[in-house]
């Protein structure tokens, strides 16, 4: 039992620990990928845990959230205290300024309602001034003018009692058929 103590491999520190050191250890002046972190970690501890792809792409995600690493570029560094914040791609958003305090105090009474308020009954109605176009003709398309009836315009009185004072449909009349005739075959 002695025997299998002293075989047995030390335990891993935690993982925020292991990608620490590994971005100490490669130094990278704009920061150190996924990859080149996973690999620092194979050559220096060795036998990593099954699933160690996912546990470190966790952490790192953990820690950017948190606000131990910084993430710029598909790269990853530890931030710097006094760099300024590294802005991302776009227009940057507006800055937000508060709103002001009322001075005035709203009043005591009720709350106005909602929409327009009502016309005053009592007010005389203001008269508008007629605007003239100076060519003495109203404004607008003149009105459609009756129907001549008779004259010389060529219709007849009959014609047009027709066309006006019957219940005709308006639009092309349909198609007259010939009568059938009997044919009588003899033979």
């Amino acid at each position: 039992m002695a025997a299998a103590e002293f075989n047995k491999p030390p335990p891993l520190p935690s993982y925020p620990e292991m990608i620490m050191v590994a971005l100490d250890a490669l130094k990278e002046p704009n920061g150190s990928n996924k990859t080149s972190i996973s690999k620092y970690l194979e050559s220096k501890y060795g036998d990593l845990p099954a699933g160690h792809s996912q546990l470190l792409s966790h952490h790192l995600n953990r820690m950017k959230e948190s606000g131990e690493l910084v993430f710029w570029k598909n790269n990853y560094t530890i931030p710097d205290p006094n760099a300024p914040p590294r802005r991302g791609r776009g227009r940057p958003p507006k800055p937000k300024e508060p709103l002001p305090l009322p001075t005035k105090a709203a009043p005591p009474g009720p709350a106005r309602p909602r929409g327009r308020p009502p016309k005053d009954p009592s007010m005389p109605k203001p008269v508008k001034p007629k605007v003239s176009t100076g060519s003495g003709r109203p404004r607008g398309r003149p009105r459609k003018m009756a129907k001549p009836t008779g004259g010389l315009g060529g219709l007849t009185e009959a014609a047009t009692a027709s066309a006006v004072g019957t219940g005709r449909p308006r639009g092309r009349p349909p198609k007259v058929k010939a009568p059938m005739t009997e044919v009588s075959v003899e033979n």
